[in-house]
């Protein structure tokens, strides 16, 4: 149905005259009258009764009058999903309970005025896929892994270079400890479930284990961190990794410890991911709040943090074009 016809009926209908919708339309009368006879015609029906002081529905153009106006309001709607500064950025955060969520929890306190649409998807070649595609506007990741390379297109910089803890239950051999250092970790069972092949993190934890020789258990079904943490509280060999901002709360019961890692201090790099021509004004603020607000990395640079090579070879902002 011709959109235009059905707003030069609304307004014919809201004015009693042709020519006052015309001048509301910037139109002439006599586009006006095409337009509405066209509709007309294509409905079978009549819309309007001619007058000598103008025009008066008909009942059918009583019964058609709702629905155009609500034809119009969706049409409307469809327009201001995509107009730019209109839409909600959509972004993803890998996961609702990891750091990049927290993140984009204070970017939007810092900017509650923008609309914000948050996904998660599963790891980085997923979600470069759906930046490349427009399905997102932006995305946390660890930006490479060995063998991998941002494609043409697809910015980057780093936000956030994350301190990992220790986490353990009350009888673990390391749990009365401040702090421990990797070396520490060497031959001792890291339980991670959610652990998969071919991701990011997958990669990095192979690092840290190649690095310092803990024993990445990735055996059994993921049922998810209450899981987890219930099988670790319950464990004096068990441990699991996570990152110092990854917000939990488990029973008292549980006795757990976060315990962080200290000379070197492992950290994850989180990296913010765009796609180089995307337009949204509220993608620019996003990384300029980011950019203001990056934590220092916890060792400073002396060399007291420890992240796998790869990743501090692509540490560096890729520039747009």
């Amino acid at each position: 149905m011709d959109l235009n016809a059905v707003r030069t009926v609304v307004a014919v209908a809201d004015t009693g005259q042709f020519q006052k919708a015309a001048a509301e339309l910037w139109l002439t009368q006599q586009a006006v009258s095409k337009r509405v006879a066209a509709l007309e015609e294509s409905l079978g029906v009549r819309l309007f009764t001619r007058t000598a002081r103008g025009v008066t529905l008909t009942i059918d153009g009583q019964a058609f009058l709702p629905h155009a106006r609500a034809l119009l309001a969706a049409a409307e709607r469809a327009a201001t999903s995509v107009r730019p500064g209109r839409r909600a950025l959509r972004v993803d955060v890998v996961g609702r309970r990891v750091s990049p969520a927290g993140l984009l929890r204070d970017f939007h306190r810092a900017h509650p005025e923008i609309d914000l649409d948050v996904v998660t998807l599963f790891d980085a070649e997923q979600a470069v896929a759906a930046l490349l595609s427009g399905a997102v506007d932006a995305t946390f990741r660890a930006v490479a892994k060995p063998g991998w390379r941002l494609p043409d297109g697809v910015g980057s910089f780093p936000v956030f270079d994350e301190p990992l803890h220790l986490c353990v239950g009350p009888r673990h051999a390391l749990a009365t400890a401040d702090t421990v250092t990797p070396a520490q970790l060497a031959g001792q069972r890291i339980w991670m479930p959610g652990n998969a092949p071919g991701t990011e993190w997958r990669a990095y934890y192979d690092a840290f284990a190649a690095a310092f020789g803990p024993v990445i258990d990735t055996i059994g079904p993921d049922f998810g961190i209450e899981a987890l943490l219930d099988a670790v509280a319950d464990s004096p060999t068990l441990g699991t990794l996570l990152g110092e901002r990854t917000p939990l709360v488990w029973p008292a019961s549980h006795e757990l410890r976060r315990i962080p890692l200290r000379d070197p201090t492992p950290v994850y790099p989180h990296s913010l991911l765009w796609r180089t021509d995307n337009a949204h004004p509220a993608l620019g603020a996003l990384r300029h709040h980011l950019g203001l607000g990056r934590p220092g990395s916890p060792g400073g640079p002396d060399g007291g943090i420890w992240t796998p090579e790869w990743a501090r070879r692509h540490g560096a902002p890729v520039r747009e074009a």
